[in-house]
């Protein structure tokens, strides 16, 4: 049996995404910038992916700007916006916890004359909305908040963090990275004051290397890729077609049945985590499902801390058992330094290199989330005794 936990990673293609590529590597494959039939077949799948994506966020076709995945989408959110405002002010607010992609991001505008404000968060590794009310300034021209964390499943208040800014602050900008929440948990980007939302394909059951950005018509962004000018100059370079289609024809398939898949995710995560319940020394980072936190919590992501054990090892003891599962996030997993988002939840010293990360997606099964908790009874008690001898 093989079993994958590593969705928050990367996720397997769906059937309708792949169909989707199939058609425009193999029929379609015009360049959609070219003036002929095949050029507008192309440029014609493209406009409908972007209608698609549009109306699953309730936004205008031209809103939606394609990348190349979550990563470009934050750079150009965040120093596309950030430089394109400079003159209004050079004061830019995020948290702690965020994905290298939006902290590399800012480290790059300090370097560049800004300043940055960091926000911290509770043990459940959530904001505080007084700090961030606290920390608004007039000169603010950007606030970039994550929707979900990547490591623990924590839930920001996005739709109250969007209306405290522009109540303090109406020009300032606000992204949000939805890289982890997109079609796991909805956002409304109007409704929720939101300028720029970036969003990956291969975490939605496309192909990687695709991925989208939200932009609020009237934003002001500069672009940093440049070249023929493509998608009204914000993002130069022909087009992925294949990858657009497919990744509107995923996010097409999580919407149809969007209720009824976060209510399964909801109902596995569950289960998964009473069947390890009894484990000796075994704790769930992040929001529970208790009254106040219940709706703080992604449906998808279980951080797991296990004493005495250290992740790796846990790690490759599962997967010797055909069960794969991540040591904290893939895009920082190679580095020996401890994760800041565990340090600012003020996880203890001891587990900071004992946590690894389950994450589910709308194939997973309960046979097989049962036979992942039977095996972690099995080896954790196992790896404890060899540890101490």
């Amino acid at each position: 049996m093989e079993i994958y936990l590593d969705n928050s990673a990367t996720t397997k293609v769906c059937e309708q995404a792949a169909g989707a590529a199939l058609e425009l590597m193999t029929n379609k494959y015009g360049n959609p910038s070219s003036l002929h039939t095949m050029g507008f077949e192309a440029e014609k799948a493209v406009r409908d992916s972007a209608e698609t994506l549009a109306g699953i966020l309730k936004c205008k076709r031209d809103e939606i700007i394609f990348t190349s995945g979550g990563s470009e989408s934050d750079n150009l959110a965040i120093i596309g916006g950030a430089t394109a405002n400079k003159r209004k002010g050079r004061h830019l607010i995020t948290t702690k916890i965020e994905h290298p992609a939006v902290l590399q991001a800012f480290k790059y505008l300090e370097e560049q004359g800004f300043e940055t404000s960091y926000l911290g968060t509770d043990e459940n590794g959530i904001i505080s909305l007084k700090e961030l009310e606290n920390t608004i300034r007039e000169d603010t021209i950007l606030v970039s908040i994550m929707h979900v964390n990547n490591e623990i499943g924590s839930v920001q208040p996005i739709e109250e963090a969007g209306n405290l800014i522009k109540l303090k602050n109406p020009g300032c900008l606000f992204h949000v990275d939805d890289v982890q929440g997109f079609s796991k948990l909805k956002l409304n980007p109007g409704k929720m004051k939101i300028d720029l939302m970036s969003v990956s394909g291969h975490k939605i059951h496309a192909p990687k290397g695709t991925g989208f950005l939200f932009v609020k018509k009237g934003v002001k962004l500069n672009p940093i890729i440049f070249g023929g000018g493509q998608q009204g100059g914000v993002r130069s370079g022909t087009e992925n077609v294949p990858g657009i289609a497919a990744l509107a024809a995923a996010a097409d398939f999580l919407d149809k049945n969007a209720d009824t898949h976060i209510k399964d995710l909801y109902e596995n995560r569950e289960f998964f985590i009473s069947q390890i319940s009894d484990i000796e020394g075994i704790k769930v980072n992040g929001p529970d499902s208790s009254e106040t936190t219940k709706d703080c919590r992604a449906p998808h992501i279980i951080s797991l801390s296990v004493r005495d054990v250290r992740a790796e090892v846990l790690l490759h003891a599962l997967e010797e058992k055909g069960i794969y599962v991540s040591a904290g996030s893939a895009c920082s997993s190679h580095k020996r330094t401890p994760s800041a988002t565990l340090m600012a939840i003020g996880l203890e010293k001891e587990l900071l290199e004992s946590t690894v990360r389950l994450s589910m997606s709308v194939y997973t099964t309960r046979q097989e989330l049962e036979y992942t908790a039977e095996a972690l009874k099995e080896l954790i008690p196992a790896l404890r005794r060899f540890v101490r001898k």
